[in-house]
């Protein structure tokens, strides 16, 4: 046997070995960023979350107005604390619409009851289909619609009060 064919798998550990070192020096990504963005929204038509709120459809996103579609659910906690951030932005005049996760009417009103309600519009997201559809990958999530539906960014996580001046310019600039 040759003597060269005796490194080569010392070689391939060594290689393999490289690789796993600069993977492992690399930032960890913890988001996973829609692959929606800059396209249009999947068709849906969800029936209403709570009784005193309308249901949420694509179709709502056709009117030349631009929105905040909010995907939040009651059992979770980063949704509450954004919850006076989202009554802000509504102050200043911005339509926020929202998906309601995988929750109960009763728990969404019971929600909305104690944080405030600042959505023109509540679709609910049993099985989150038209979550994963648009490229959400948890709760809280805000993505910027244009007035065509068209996807314009995605905000991962609560928004925090740094995060709505943000916001409107990102609304603004879809205008």
């Amino acid at each position: 046997m040759k003597r060269w064919t005796l490194w080569v798998p010392l070689a391939l550990f060594a290689l393999f070995c490289a690789f796993a070192g600069w993977q492992l020096s690399r930032p960890k990504d913890e988001f996973v960023e829609s692959t929606m963005i800059g396209k249009a929204l999947p068709e849906f038509d969800l029936r209403a979350a709570t009784a005193d709120r309308p249901a949420l459809a694509t179709r709502d996103f056709l009117d030349g107005k631009p929105r905040l579609l909010n995907v939040f659910a009651s059992w979770c906690v980063p949704c509450a604390a954004e919850a006076p951030q989202l009554e802000a932005l509504r102050r200043r005049g911005v339509d926020i619409v929202a998906v309601a996760i995988r929750d109960r009417p009763d728990d969404v009103a019971a929600f909305l009851a104690r944080y405030g309600n600042p959505y023109s519009r509540i679709g609910a997201d049993d099985l989150s289909e038209v979550q994963l559809e648009i490229g959400s990958s948890g709760v809280p999530e805000t993505f910027v619609i244009d007035g065509k539906g068209i996807i314009r960014y995605q905000h991962i996580g609560d928004i925090r009060p740094g995060d709505v001046s943000m916001l409107l310019t990102k609304l603004e600039d879809v205008r």
